[in-house]
């Protein structure tokens, strides 16, 4: 069997872990801060002697499947670039770093838009001029497939009932928020758009706003496209309500500013769910993941509260305790709620070992 060292490089940060075949991390170094240099590579490949590599892509552009990185892919790669300004090249630094340091190992780029290549197309169209869609491949993407698909996994073992059977909001809940529409373990329509822009209110990002606003803002002159990017990504969400990008902080602030954030940070979160439900005509389980997901039961409580037309209520005090993988739900609700602990490095491992396998067994 494989041991997988995953490569998560972030918009600063840089996440190292050492994958063993059973799933458990046997070695991990995690940087704050990176500036995209190979030491920390370098000293994990020789400490644990990983057989392949896994990289966190967050747009694969065209690309429809995790795949073997080559020139070919690191040219899509780079061509998708413009669409993630934030994250793309930091993927790519990542996967340069790695390369330096054990340029013998497979290396393999794991994409965050591939889980959501089977939504329909009414789910992945925008209403746009047909030129658009057709000279410039204009459409929604999605992003957080790796966590979304890990959550379609984890959540059958969680409720006991077979994926197939199954209708699954999953809320990918961090710095950057997206919600996901599980359908008997597909993705058939997502919050997040061509960018990462578009949907939930997050740390530093809009998400949906008007598009009337920004050409106004555009068209007479009072920002440059420059200045509206850097804006958008990050001086909003949080940050632009309230002053922070840190929602543990805001909860615990008793300001009306601070208030104000959660209110908006709770109402689009409760709208997209509610969107989700109806993509898929019913719900049977909410999942809460990543960062914020896992860590603020209060929102976790707030958004239940306003969904309670669906079926969803709480076990507040199971909530109130609950930080890992866990069930939530009250003892009579309809909805199954649970927890889920964020786990791409399981995912990317497992579709680096899919895609060796197929290297080896070009038939299979």
């Amino acid at each position: 069997m494989t041991r997988v060292l995953v490569v998560n490089a972030g918009s600063s940060s840089l996440k190292l872990d050492v994958v063993e075949p059973d799933g458990t991390v046997s070695d991990r170094q995690h940087l704050r801060e990176w500036d995209g240099g190979t030491e920390a590579v370098t000293e994990l490949v020789a400490r644990t002697r990983p057989d392949a590599v896994g990289h966190r892509v967050v747009h694969g552009g065209t690309m429809t499947g995790p795949a073997l990185v080559d020139s070919g892919v690191l040219e899509a790669l780079r061509a998708a670039a413009e669409l993630a300004p934030l994250h793309q090249p930091r993927s790519l630094a990542g996967i340069d770093a790695a390369s330096s340091a054990a340029p013998d190992l497979p290396a393999v780029a794991c994409f965050d838009t591939t889980f959501h290549r089977t939504m329909p197309a009414a789910a992945s169209t925008y209403a746009v001029p047909r030129d658009w869609r057709e000279r410039f491949g204009v459409r929604r993407y999605g992003f957080h497939g790796l966590s979304h698909a890990y959550v379609a996994r984890r959540v059958p073992e969680l409720v006991g009932r077979d994926a197939s059977g199954l209708r699954t909001v999953s809320c990918h809940l961090g710095s950057g928020a997206s919600v996901c529409a599980v359908d008997r373990g597909r993705s058939v329509a997502t919050s997040m758009g061509m960018t990462p822009l578009e949907g939930l209110v997050m740390g530093t990002r809009a998400g949906s706003v008007d598009p009337g606003i920004l050409l106004w803002l555009l068209r007479t002159g009072r920002l440059s496209p420059a200045e509206l990017e850097d804006g958008l990504e990050h001086h909003a969400g949080l940050l632009g309500l309230a002053g922070s990008s840190n929602l543990a902080d805001l909860m615990t602030d008793e300001s009306d500013v601070a208030r104000l954030a959660i209110d908006v940070y709770v109402h689009r979160l409760v709208a997209e769910i509610a969107t989700m439900t109806s993509a898929m005509g019913g719900l049977d389980v909410l999942a809460f993941t990543g960062g914020v997901g896992e860590n603020a039961p209060a929102v976790r409580s707030r958004a239940a509260a306003r969904l309670g037309f669906l079926g969803i209520a709480l076990d507040e005090d199971v909530n109130e305790r609950t930080t890992d993988d866990g069930d939530v739900s009250d003892l009579g609700a309809r909805v199954r709620t649970v927890v889920v602990d964020a786990r791409e490095d399981l995912e990317i491992a497992r579709e680096v070992r899919g895609v060796l396998a197929r290297a080896v067994r070009p038939g299979a």
